[in-house]
């Protein structure tokens, strides 16, 4: 097998937005490993993906204690090829991943106990052949696991050197987001990012946490910002071979794409045919106009779905006749 060696030219057009207001700044455009990169996947592909994204300047890497399918496979596949290529470069590189959802069985294998954070991450670390993680993030809130408990083990898992930020995802309380932030700012281990899910069809955010987050100093990095594929031409047609809802094993569904739904697209695809782009361009300019939005968080199944997702950054802007056109579609 060949040797690996990162194209010399990454920085050179690749976007980097400041984290917050922390020290960290991350393209424009991260890479998800929620799907596509588990144990049904081909690990050649895996490889070809993670290679060009790192050619074209990304340097932020996605993943969680149970992305496959099946659970732990991502992170296990990510740290076979990161030992077999990346090594030379893991100082450039920022590697997150989280805990938070069901990883094991019975009562200490989900949600946000002191020590489900901690094994799930002493597990991470294991699969991915890692001494550390750049960000570890709680998944989602834990009703029942009091917050002081849950951001006091974010605080000492970067106190322990196995993480060097924390983060959160899947806080939608401007409330609980806010005095997650407290506590963790009391306890001298700020929160460096937020990861909730956010796109054209998905606007929760903007009912206050993205003000929040920027007003704590928090960065943002939405997931899902094509809607799992959905905002894009993938579709338009007859369902793709490969792709995700064609998948026994993925959670989206045929019957999710409504004939309304796809009406609403096909409008979408009309506006950014008119902007120079395609629909996922789009919707990734639309996301990341605001600069609030550290980075957008992209899945991808081919090599060539990333180069056309930074393609992207080359037409962020959109006058307000246009925002007017989308708005009215999507409402």
């Amino acid at each position: 097998m060949s040797v690996y060696i990162a194209d010399s030219s990454r920085y050179g057009t690749m976007q980097y937005r400041r984290c917050g207001r922390s020290g960290i700044k991350l393209p424009l455009i991260s890479l998800g490993l929620w799907q596509n990169f588990g144990g049904y996947d081909p690990i050649e592909t895996s490889r070809s993906i993670l290679h060009r994204a790192f050619d074209l300047g990304i340097t932020h890497f996605d993943l969680a204690n149970n992305y496959g399918p099946p659970y732990g496979s991502a992170e296990a596949n990510f740290g076979k090829i990161l030992n077999d290529d990346f090594l030379a470069y893991r100082d450039e590189m920022i590697i997150s991943t989280k805990a938070g959802f069901d990883m094991w069985p019975g009562p200490y294998g989900n949600w946000g106990s002191r020590k489900y954070l901690v094994a799930s991450l002493d597990q991470s670390l294991q699969r991915m052949e890692l001494d550390y993680v750049d960000i570890f993030y709680h998944h989602r809130p834990d009703p029942e696991t009091p917050l002081e408990e849950t951001m006091s083990a974010l605080d000492s898992i970067v106190r322990s050197g196995k993480a060097l930020y924390v983060g959160i995802s899947n806080y939608y309380s401007t409330e609980l987001t806010q005095k997650a932030s407290q506590i963790l700012k009391e306890l001298g281990t700020p929160c460096l990012i937020h990861q909730p899910r956010y796109n054209l069809m998905d606007r929760r955010i903007e009912n206050g946490l993205l003000k929040t987050l920027e007003n704590e100093g928090i960065g943002c990095i939405p997931f899902s910002v094509l809607n799992q594929g959905i905002l894009s031409n993938k579709y338009l047609g007859q369902i793709p071979e490969g792709s995700r809802i064609a998948k026994a094993h993925t959670p989206m569904e045929k019957n999710n794409l409504t004939d309304h739904l796809m009406q609403k697209i096909s409008y979408l695809n009309k506006i950014a045919l008119e902007r120079g782009q395609s629909l996922a361009q789009m919707a990734l300019a639309w996301v990341l106009r605001n600069e609030s939005v550290t980075t957008a968080l992209c899945g991808v199944s081919q090599p060539k779905q990333i180069e056309d997702n930074v393609k992207a950054l080359n037409h962020l802007e959109f006058d307000s006749d246009e925002l007017a056109k989308i708005d009215q579609i999507v409402s």
